[in-house]
Formats: C-alpha cells, structure tokens, sequence
C-alpha cells in the first residue's frame, strides 16, 4: 500500500503524541488507503516494537511507510 503521508495527516486531527504514538481522528470522512472505506482513527506507532492497548474491538488496516505502522481504526 502506498501511503501519501503528508496528505494525509494535514486531512485529520491531531489527538495524541508521545513517545511511541502519534494518533489522529479522521473528522471529515478520508478513505482508508487499505480498504477504501472512511476510517475513524489512525494511529502511526514511531517505536518498534509498541504495545496498544484498545478499549473496544475494531476492524484494523494496516500500512507501513518509512518504517513505521500506520493503523487504521474502524468500529
């Protein structure tokens, strides 16, 4: 999956970054670059390994750009 990164992130909202995440809610319905559907959340892991620990079960897409995670939330 080619992931246009820098496109992307400007579309969403930041939410969180620390350490080992950075995440983002997707406000205005972007596709999933896996699965062509409007995702909720994206979560881009900048550690290797990193744990997430989700409080709700979700459909996940998965890509990698740059040698890092980008997972894409649905519910």
């Amino acid at each position: 999956m080619d992931i246009d990164t820098e496109e992307l992130l400007t579309s969403l909202t930041k939410r969180e970054d620390n350490a080992a995440i950075k995440s983002y809610q997707n406000t205005v319905a972007v596709a999933c670059p896996a699965c062509e559907k409007p995702f909720d959340d994206l979560v881009v892991c900048k550690q290797n390994p990193t744990s997430l620990d989700l409080s709700k079960q979700l459909d996940l897409c998965v890509g990698v750009d740059d040698g890092q995670a980008y997972i894409f939330t649905h519910s």
